[in-house]
C-alpha cells in the first residue's frame, strides 16, 4: 500500500474490506470518466480528488477515460480544457489514458453476442413508441412487437445499422430483460443507436454508437477497473450495469459500483446545459470566467488547488445528496490564500487626502515589508510617501456612526507602513461634495513612534507615483441559495457578480506584477493577477474573494449561525427587485422569532439528528408539527428523519406536508415497518409513493400490493426454483463455472418475489440450489 493519507469515508471502507479479503487480485484500480461535452467544474473536482486519492492512497492506480460516445456534441476542444484540470488538480494518470472509443470494436463484438444468445433484439419502432411502451414507475412496460424477433434477423439487421444502411432512428438494439421490471431502466433498455455523425477522434468510421449504460461498464471491465465509483443519480443503473457485465462475462476483476453524494453548491449552478446556457447567451465571458464554478473558472479567479483540496476534505463524502454551504468553500480558500499572499496597497475608490504639514517638493521612500505581521519571512519594498495621497472613499466620514475607527474631522489614524495624520477639514466642489480631505501628520509617528495607539490602521497609495490597474470586483453569480429551484435561473443572477472598480490605483511596486501571482490588498481580499489580460505596465487584478464574509454580514441570521446561507445586498435604483433571502437563512430567522422553533432545533440534535437535519426540520412551523406527529408513532428520530429528508420530501416537490394525503401518524408507521424489517428499503420506498399520492393504512397497503417482506423459507424456495427454471442457460452456465452469473440469478428470484423476500435468505437458498 502507499504512504499517502489514508482517507477517511465509507468508500475507503469498502476498498479496505476488499483489500482483506483478497478481492480482485489485491488490486485497487478507479477511473474518472468525463464525457467530453464541455469544461469540468468544482463537482467534478470533488470526484477527481476522491478518485484519485483513493486509489493514491491504497497503492492503485486511477485511469482517465473519454466517453466520448455521442459525436454530436463531444469536442476535442474539450479534451484538452479536461486534461489540463485534472492535472492542475495534481492528478496524473501516467499510461492510463483512455477513450470509449479505443473500445468500439470489442463493444460491438459484444453487442452481436447479446443478440446471439437472445439478449438482445433489434426494434425497428420509433423513440416515442418506445418510451410508452416502457410504462413507468406505476405502469408495468409492454412488449415491443419486435422483441421476439429471430437472433438471425437481428444480427442481420444489426449488421446493416453498422454498414450505413439505415437512417437515423430507424432502429435501435435493446436489451432483452424484463418489460415488467420495477426499475424501469431494466425494461429492454437501449443499447446501440444510429447516429450518422462525424466522431471527433474516430471519424466516419462507426454510424452506430453505444448508449452510455451499454458502455460505461465494459469500458470499466476492459481496463480492469475494480471500484467504479459514481454518484447517486446512477443508483438505479447499477442494476444494467451488473447485467451488462454478468451477461458477457466472466471478467477478471470484475467492476463493482459504489455511488456517493454529488456536490450541490449553494449559490451555484452545477448542471452542464445551464452553465453552457451561460455561456451561450453572454451572461459570462465564456466558461473560463471567474464568476463559473468551472475548474477554468476558479483558476483564472485565483483559486488554488490546495483550496479545493482543502474544501473536499472538509465536506468529505456522504451518502446522502444535500446542499453544501458554499460558506465552507470560501473559508477553505481563505485559509489557504492567507498563509501565500504577500500584503501590498490598493485604493479602489479614491478619496484625495492632502498632508498640509508635508512639503510640497518631499517624498520619502518608506521601507514597507511584504509580511507586516511576519517579520521572519523577510521581504520588503519601497512605497513613496508625499504630500498628497489617495485613500478610499468609505475610510471618510463627515458624520461617523458610533464606533467608527477610521478618518473623521478631528480623529486621527495611521497610514499603514507609514505616519499617523490627522484631519482638520475637507474641500469641496461648487455642489457641496468633498473632494479632498485636509490632514496634518505626526513627524515622531514612525520608527519607534509606531507604538503610539490611535482608533485605526487604513490603506493608501501616493497620489501620483502609484499606477493604474484594471480590478474586477467578482461576487457570487447568483442571488439566491438555491438557483435550480427557481422557474428561470437567469432571473436570479447576481446583478453584482461583476463590478469594475473604476480610479483603482496600487502601489508603483505592482505595476509590473506577474501574470499568475497572488496578493492581498491589505483590507481590501485577496486578488490575482489576470493571466490572459494583464500586460507589463498594465496589470488586471481579479478578486478571488474578500477577506471577511461579507454576505453574513448583510443578513440578519445570528451571526454565530456560520452555516446560515447569505444574501446580496439590497439592490437600490428604479425598479430594482429586493434582494432575496436563502432558504436555509429564512429557517434562521424563524427560529431567531419563535423560542419554540429553536427548542426543537436543540431537541432534535439532542435525539441524535445532525445539525443539517435539525436545521431542515426546525425552521418551519409545519414541518416540525409533522415529524414530532410521525415520532410519535415511531420513536426512532433519526430513521424518521432521514426517510422524511431523503425520500418523502422529493416526493412531495414544493406541496406541503400537510396537503399530503398521507398523514404524519401513517408515515410513522411506514418508517416503523421498514425498521422492524417486514419492508424491504426498495419495499418501502416504493410503498411510500404509493401513500404519497392515494394515502390509506401502510400495513394494509403494503400487503395489498404484496411488498411484505418474504422470511417463509418455502416461498423463497418456491420462487428460487421458478427463477432457475426460467433462467436454465445461466443456471448451467454458472454450474459450469460463470460464478460471476451469480447476482443475475439472484435478481431473477428477487424478481420473483417481487423484491420482497429477504435477500440474505434468497442468495443461501440459490446457493443451495446451484451446489
Amino acid at each position: 500500500m502507499s504512504d499517502a493519507p489514508r482517507p477517511s469515508n465509507f468508500l475507503a471502507d469498502i476498498v479496505e474490506a476488499d483489500l482483506r479479503a483478497g478481492r480482485n487480485g489485491g488490486r485497487v484500480v478507479t477511473r474518472f470518466p468525463p464525457e467530453p461535452n464541455g469544461f469540468l467544474h468544482i463537482g467534478h473536482a470533488k470526484s477527481i480528488l476522491l478518485n484519485f486519492g483513493l486509489a493514491r492512497a491504497y497503492g492503485g492506480r486511477t485511469h482517465l477515460r473519454f466517453d466520448d460516445t455521442n459525436p454530436v456534441t463531444e469536442e476535442t476542444e474539450y479534451v484538452e480544457a479536461i486534461q489540463a484540470d485534472v492535472r492542475w488538480l495534481g492528478c496524473e494518470w501516467g499510461e492510463h489514458l483512455y477513450y470509449a472509443s479505443d473500445f468500439f470494436e470489442r463493444m460491438y463484438a459484444c453487442a452481436e453476442r447479446l443478440v446471439r444468445d437472445g439478449k438482445a433484439y433489434v426494434d425497428s419502432q420509433t423513440q416515442d413508441q418506445i418510451r410508452e411502451q416502457r410504462g413507468s414507475f406505476e405502469r408495468p412496460g409492454v412488449n415491443s412487437p419486435f422483441r421476439d424477433r429471430p437472433p438471425a434477423e437481428s444480427l442481420d439487421l444489426l449488421r446493416r445499422m453498422r454498414a450505413g444502411e439505415l437512417p437515423d432512428g430507424a432502429a435501435v438494439l435493446r436489451g432483452r430483460i424484463d418489460m415488467a421490471h420495477p426499475n424501469v431502466l431494466m425494461r429492454d433498455p437501449l443499447l446501440y443507436r444510429i447516429r450518422h455523425a462525424s466522431h471527433h477522434r474516430t471519424g466516419d468510421r462507426w454510424c452506430i454508437y453505444p448508449m452510455y449504460d451499454f458502455a460505461h461498464p465494459l469500458e470499466d471491465a476492459f481496463e480492469g477497473v475494480t471500484h467504479s465509483i459514481c454518484t447517486l443519480e446512477f443508483e438505479s443503473n447499477r442494476e444494467l450495469y451488473d447485467w451488462v457485465l454478468d451477461s458477457l462475462g466472466p471478467w477478471d476483476p470484475r467492476p463493482r459500483q459504489y455511488e456517493f453524494a454529488r456536490l450541490s453548491l449553494g449559490y451555484t449552478v452545477l448542471s452542464k446545459r445551464k452553465l453552457l446556457q451561460l455561456v451561450n447567451e453572454r451572461r459570462v465571458s465564456g466558461w473560463d470566467d471567474p464568476r463559473m464554478p468551472t475548474i477554468a473558472g476558479m483558476r483564472r479567479r485565483g483559486v488554488t488547488p490546495e483550496a479545493l483540496r482543502d474544501f473536499a476534505d472538509l465536506i468529505g463524502v456522504a451518502k446522502n445528496n444535500s446542499v453544501v454551504d458554499i460558506g465552507k468553500l470560501e473559508f477553505a480558500i481563505r485559509g489557504d490564500l492567507e498563509g501565500r499572499t504577500p500584503r501590498a496597497l490598493a485604493v479602489l475608490n479614491p478619496l484625495r487626502l492632502v498632508v498640509e504639514s508635508w512639503p510640497a517638493d518631499r517624498t520619502e521612500e518608506l521601507d514597507v515589508p511584504w509580511w507586516p505581521g511576519e517579520p521572519a519571512r523577510g521581504g520588503s519594498r519601497k512605497v513613496p510617501f508625499g504630500r498628497e495621497l489617495l485613500i478610499e472613499r468609505d475610510d471618510f466620514s463627515e458624520e461617523p456612526p458610533k464606533d467608527w475607527k477610521r478618518l473623521a474631522p478631528g480623529r486621527e489614524v495611521r497610514l499603514a507602513g507609514g505616519y499617523v495624520v490627522r484631519c482638520e477639514g475637507v474641500v469641496r466642489d461648487a455642489s457641496g461634495a468633498v473632494t479632498a480631505v485636509r490632514a496634518t501628520h505626526d513627524p515622531a509617528s514612525r520608527g519607534e513612534g509606531e507604538r503610539r495607539k490611535v482608533s485605526g490602521t487604513i490603506h493608501w497609495v501616493h497620489a501620483t507615483r502609484s499606477v493604474p490597474a484594471e480590478v474586477r470586483l467578482y461576487d457570487r453569480l447568483f442571488a439566491v441559495e438555491q438557483p435550480d429551484a427557481e422557474p428561470d435561473f437567469l432571473q436570479v443572477l447576481n446583478p453584482d457578480s461583476l463590478v469594475l472598480a473604476k480610479g483603482a490605483r496600487v502601489e508603483a511596486a505592482l505595476a509590473d506584477a506577474a501574470p499568475g501571482t497572488r496578493w492581498q490588498f491589505l483590507r481590501q481580499g485577496y486578488f490575482f493577477v489576470d493571466p490572459v489580460d494583464s500586460r507589463p505596465g498594465a496589470p488586471a487584478f481579479n478578486r478571488t474573494i474578500t477577506l471577511k464574509d461579507t454576505w453574513a454580514a448583510r443578513t440578519a441570521a445570528k451571526p454565530e449561525a456560520r452555516r446560515a446561507k447569505r444574501e446580496p445586498a439590497p439592490v437600490d435604483g428604479q425598479g430594482a427587485a429586493a434582494a432575496r433571502k436563502g432558504r436555509a437563512e429564512l429557517r434562521a430567522e424563524a427560529r431567531a422569532a419563535d423560542p419554540e422553533l429553536a427548542a426543537r432545533h436543540a431537541r432534535y440534535v439532542g435525539l441524535g439528528l445532525s445539525e443539517e437535519e435539525a436545521d431542515l426540520l426546525s425552521g418551519d412551523a409545519a414541518v416540525a408539527t409533522w415529524f414530532d406527529a410521525a415520532v410519535a408513532v415511531h420513536p426512532n428520530a433519526r430513521s424518521v428523519a432521514r426517510w422524511l429528508l431523503n425520500d418523502l420530501a422529493g416526493l412531495a416537490r414544493e406541496r406541503a406536508l400537510a396537503s399530503l394525503p398521507l398523514a404524519p401518524d401513517a408515515f410513522g408507521r411506514l418508517v416503523a415497518l421498514v425498521d422492524a424489517g417486514r419492508l424491504t428499503p426498495a419495499a418501502g420506498k416504493a410503498l411510500l409513493a404509493e401513500l404519497v399520492e392515494k394515502g390509506g393504512d401502510p400495513e394494509a397497503r403494503m400487503k395489498a400490493l404484496g411488498l411484505e417482506k418474504v422470511d417463509d423459507r418455502a416461498a423463497v424456495e418456491a420462487a428460487v426454483a421458478r427463477a432457475l427454471e426460467a433462467r436454465r442457460a445461466e443456471a448451467d452456465r454458472y454450474r459450469a463455472g460463470e460464478k460471476k452469473l451469480f447476482g443475475v440469478l439472484v435478481g431473477a428470484a428477487m424478481r420473483e418475489t417481487g423484491g420482497a423476500a429477504d435477500a440474505a435468505l434468497v442468495r443461501k437458498v440459490l446457493e443451495e440450489k446451484l451446489a
